[in-house]
């Protein structure tokens, strides 16, 4: 059974998802910033200067905080400005890997058309075939008594 790890471990298709898993956790950052960073700031501009991430209803009598932290710490909310801040995030990161699989698929398609507009060279035909086609082609010359 070890065996059967150690080749499920060391195949290609593994450590290629193993590299997407860790790249995709750095890209995931960059995208959480660029939503909280620049463009959750812009969306609450737009409608009024609010920021979606500190939105929350309380679900306790209790919570009387205007934060969302400190709302949590006093009890159960209802992090709807969260939520919509984690739905941007997903939506960004879904149209960049679409704009990506797009990218890489046109690429792809410009690849496979060059292969097939681009006329296949025959290679030479072999030294004997050559000198049989031009004693052939000498024969057809000669006139004929």
């Amino acid at each position: 059974m070890l065996n059967e790890f150690k080749a499920f471990i060391a195949r290609g298709n593994v450590m290629d998802l193993a590299v997407g898993v860790i790249i995709g956790g750095a890209f995931g950052g960059i995208v959480k910033s660029l939503v909280d960073d620049i463009i959750m700031p812009i969306v609450g501009a737009v409608f009024g200067g609010f920021d979606f991430s500190n939105y929350f209803i309380p679900l306790s009598s209790k919570v009387t905080e205007t934060s969302l932290a400190a709302a949590r710490a006093q009890g159960a909310v209802f992090a709807y400005g969260s939520f919509l801040t984690v739905l941007i995030n997903f939506l960004i990161l879904a149209w960049i890997i679409f704009l990506m699989v797009k990218g890489v698929n046109t690429l792809r398609e410009q690849v496979e058309r060059k292969e097939k507009a681009a006329p296949e060279e025959l290679p030479p035909p072999p030294a004997d075939v050559q000198l049989l086609t031009e004693i052939r082609d000498l024969l057809a010359k000669r006139p004929t008594a």
